[in-house]
């Protein structure tokens, strides 16, 4: 059984004495106190040495990423040859690829890491064709290297150049407030019309550089600062000022101020645009999709593309507001909804009632941006301009209040009819009120009920005659009840006409004497019924 050790100098394979000894790990450094404790234990069997730093460094790295290097392979074969005996590994990458590339059965688990430990504790004396000088020498060198290496080869080596430019051009913006409103209560004192009519910052500086005490506004040209109309109105409010007489040193003191703001003003108009192209050339598509203000704070505040790539997107989403996030988790109320995504345009075009929607869907698509910047081996921005023109399209929907389907789900139709009032306002029509429609439908819903007629004899008792449909089906018996009606529609007009009298009150003449209607007696015939 044979062990690789890396070593800074070379390849070391020592040969496995005692096997029973990787089986007492708690015990093992007390087996290695001393070097002849510990070469009794193993024992040098083969060193392969580097030729030089560079070769050093690959070999280095090469274990680092667990791959098999030519050398590692030429020396293993050279070694081991056709034996098969087991090869005790420390990094489990390392011990699966000389497993698949030189088919040899590798070992690695706790036991060897502890076995690894105590021979790194005795490599000096267990390695006597190296001089301690010689090693120690090589131990720095390699050091150096391998840190120069990680630092060339890093992915976070321009990641660091946008957060130390977004936090200078932050820097910046607070020493520019602080700057301008120093010089305007400065000015303020001589002049303090002049902050009121002109409200631009940098206009103001410009113009408190030029004038200098308000009694040169007169013959001062201002035209290239500010428009025809406002430099009326400073001129005009010069000449009736109320502000205090200062001195020529206080005047060059305040011109002073003013030109470390235009400096670092202009400063700044600088800064942004480097890290505008920085932001396009790393994070393309986060940059279309964010900004480029946005997007820098994010990795800035991630610490690095990488990282803020593995970011999910509800941590992408609530980014920068880590302070309320904890506060409402420790109070148990409502958590924030967004963080540094409010600023971005996306978010801040939106309403507020769909400001948590928006930020949700922006963090979502800023989320594979991020990752498709950081891991893609293209740099094109394709994916934020299809990604932003469909955001746009949805908060266009949302804005609108449209039913067409807002995601792939069926669940996420909106209906926005609870939230809109209509338009529409119904009246209750007046036509239905009538009961004619009543006795119509009753009519309708029994055709077949047989109706019914009242007739009146000489007795004067009202008689109740059914008209049976001829048409349709005859019933049982129907002949016999068909010549009864006969028989009494004869015997109705064989009686005759119904003699109907009438009394008449008298009625009193102009004489005096009453006057007595004649009774009419009149014959009514009936009609026999149908």
């Amino acid at each position: 059984m044979l062990v690789l050790f890396e070593t800074p100098a070379g390849y070391a394979f020592f040969k496995l004495l005692d096997k029973k000894a990787i089986e007492k790990t708690d015990n093992l450094y007390k087996d290695f106190a001393t070097p002849e404790q510990a070469s009794k234990i193993v024992k040098l069997k083969h060193f392969e040495s580097f030729a030089n730093t560079a070769e050093a460094l690959e070999a280095t790295t090469a274990v680092l990423e667990g791959k098999v290097t030519k050398k590692l392979r030429k020396v293993l074969k050279k070694v081991l040859g056709d034996a098969t005996d087991e090869l005790l590994v420390s990094d489990a990458k390392l011990g699966g690829a000389i497993k698949e590339k030189l088919n040899l059965s590798c070992v690695t688990n706790t036991a060897v890491s502890e076995l690894m430990r105590c021979i790194r504790s005795q490599t000096d004396a267990l390695l006597a064709e190296t001089e301690k000088k010689d090693l120690s020498a090589m131990k720095l060198g390699l050091a150096h290297s391998l840190s120069r290496y990680k630092l060339k080869f890093s992915a976070d080596k321009v990641d660091t150049m946008i957060v130390q430019a977004i936090c200078l051009l932050d820097e910046l913006d607070k020493e520019l407030n602080n700057y301008i409103m120093r010089c305007r209560e400065w000015y303020g004192w001589h002049f303090p019309e002049l902050g009121k009519i002109i409200t631009d910052n940098l206009a103001f500086v410009k113009v408190v550089k030029l004038i200098g005490t308000r009694e040169n506004v007169k013959n001062t040209d201002l035209s290239d600062i500010l428009p025809d109309d406002i430099e009326e109105q400073v001129k005009a409010a010069a000449e009736i000022s109320m502000g205090t007489e200062i001195a020529d040193d206080d005047i060059v003191n305040i011109q002073n101020l003013c030109d470390q703001v235009i400096e670092i003003s202009s400063y700044r108009t600088e800064l942004y645009e480097y890290l505008k192209a920085r932001m396009m050339a790393i994070a393309p598509n986060l940059t279309v999709l964010m900004g480029e203000l946005i997007g820098a704070r994010l990795i800035s505040q991630a610490g690095s593309l990488i990282n803020l790539a593995k970011h999910p997107a509800s941590t992408v989403q609530i980014l920068g507001a880590e302070k309320a996030l904890f506060r409402a988790l420790k109070t148990k109320k409502d958590t924030p909804k967004y963080g540094l995504i409010y600023h971005s345009q996306i978010v801040a075009q939106s309403s507020a009632k769909n400001k948590g929607k928006a930020s949700r869907m922006l963090a979502a698509k800023a989320a594979l941006a991020s990752r498709v910047d950081a891991l893609g081996e293209g740099t094109s921005m394709d994916l934020g301009t299809e990604h932003r023109a469909k955001l746009e399209t949805r908060l266009r929907l949302l804005e609108e209040g449209n039913l067409r389907r807002i995601s792939g789900t069926a669940k996420a139709k909106a209906k926005f009819e609870k939230y809109h009032g209509k338009s529409e306002v119904k009246q209750y029509p007046s036509a239905a009120d009538s009961t004619m429609g009543k006795r119509k439908l009753i009519e309708d819903i029994t055709p077949d009920a047989p109706k019914k007629k009242k007739i009146k004899t000489e007795s004067g008792e009202e008689v109740e005659i059914k008209q049976e449909e001829e048409e349709g089906e005859q019933r049982p018996g129907g002949e016999e009840s068909a010549k009864k009606k006969k028989k009494k529609k004869k015997s109705l007009s064989e009686e005759g006409a119904i003699d109907a009298s009438v009394e008449v009150e008298p009625v009193q003449e102009e004489g005096g004497s009453p006057k007595k209607k004649k009774k009419k007696n009149k014959k009514i015939k009936e009609e026999p019924t149908e």
